[in-house]
């Protein structure tokens, strides 16, 4: 019996014919199936060269001091306006001490100015009464003289009463303007003493609020280096706060994908760290302004005899969204894989600006200087009186 029988010529055909069908669908399904490699269609760019990036807030002292508690480590959350780092504050309440009492010595001496000014304005009416005194002894004395009655010296002391009268007045008068200028068009809080003073103490108060840093914004900490009872200077980076709503993807495009690639395009993003099951629905935000090559620290020397064309990569930025980032938070530096729909060409193209500008703003600090109201207020005391023309 013959168990190696060779099949008929149509028969083995069409056995090829349908591994080769069942082979081409398994490949097509396949690729179909893969996040990021036909998953959108023939009208798409894809690739795995994709990393997770965001922002990095380093948080700084504003004032140098010696650190008194550390609130929070590696890997823990903070919220924003938490303190993180607790700075000595001896020294800012000592400056602050000082600024108030200067300030209270400066809206007294105005005070004082306010009240010579016054005094100043009451002399010259005095003189004022002296001037009309002696003018009118002399007047008494010029119709007495044609009589005998009053004799030549006595009119001339009243002449001499009314010229020194109205030296007396005079001078009033300028000590009247010269206490005016002080004070004219002036309050006690505006005045340009006091307010150099106030400007001393907000800056006493808000070197002291600075002593606590706070969080910027709310996120991870990662890369503490600030150790207790250490003296750190002003501008030294203690930590940094890795905010998890604000990150994106970068993906690595090849400098051939970038000719349908719009901004808005949608975007089908994949993590590695959650698998498949996890979709990230991205857009295309921007494209860096060079390729990955021009940003390296050691830039690639082209000018040289023994030059290979390298295609080059050009990181291209894709947003995510929050709601979705909250649910499936992230980390810098994970893998990704990115599919762009280039189906839809009504975007500005990656080459020419038109991407929405990124803003990141804080309100942290806004409240530095409300500490200094209540000082300001106790150092001024009673209400400033106005200053009269």
């Amino acid at each position: 019996m013959e168990t190696n029988k060779e099949l008929p010529a149509p028969k083995r055909r069409k056995l090829a014919i349908g591994l080769a069908v069942a082979v081409a669908a398994a490949a097509v399904g396949i690729a179909l199936s893969a996040p990021g490699i036909l998953n959108l269609g023939w009208n798409s760019e894809s690739t795995e060269d994709a990393y997770v990036e965001g922002n990095l807030v380093q948080v700084t002292p504003q004032v140098a001091g010696t650190v008194t508690r550390i609130g929070a480590d590696n890997t823990d959350y903070v919220q924003a306006g938490e303190v993180l780092v607790q700075l000595n504050e001896l020294d800012a309440r000592l400056a602050l001490d000082r600024a108030e009492a200067g300030l209270a010595r400066a809206a007294r001496q105005v005070r004082s100015q306010f009240a010579n000014a016054e005094q100043m304005r009451a002399n010259v009416a005095l003189r004022e009464s002296d001037l009309a005194r002696a003018a009118s002894n002399l007047q008494r004395r010029r119709a007495l003289s044609g009589t005998g009655a009053v004799s030549g010296e006595d009119l001339r002391h009243a002449e001499d009463a009314v010229a020194a009268a109205r030296a007396a007045l005079n001078a009033a008068r300028q000590q009247v303007a010269a206490a005016d200028a002080l004070v004219s068009g002036a309050t006690v809080e505006n005045h340009p003493e006091v307010a150099a003073a106030i400007a001393q103490l907000r800056d006493a108060s808000v070197a002291l609020s600075r002593t606590a840093l706070a969080a910027p914004v709310g996120g991870i900490v990662a890369r503490r280096n600030v150790q207790l009872g250490q003296r750190v200077a002003q501008g030294a980076p203690l930590m940094a706060i890795i905010p998890l709503d604000q990150m994106w993807v970068t993906a690595n495009l090849k400098e051939t994908q970038l000719r349908d690639v719009r901004i808005g395009q949608k975007v089908r993003v994949t993590a590695d760290v959650y698998g498949n099951d996890v979709v990230f629905q991205g857009r295309v935000a921007g494209q860096e302004a060079g390729t990955g090559s021009a940003f390296a620290l050691v830039p690639a020397q082209n000018a040289t005899g023994n030059w290979i064309k390298v295609v080059q990569r050009v990181p291209v930025r894709i947003a995510l969204d929050p709601k979705e980032l909250a649910r499936h938070p992230l980390r810098l530096g994970l893998s990704m894989k990115v599919a762009i729909d280039t189906s839809r060409q009504d975007g500005p193209p990656l080459m020419q600006a038109g991407a929405a500008r990124q803003r990141y703003e804080t309100s942290v600090y806004a409240a530095e200087d409300d500490g200094a109201a209540q000082a300001i207020q106790r150092a001024l005391g009673a209400p400033a009186p106005v200053a009269k023309r």
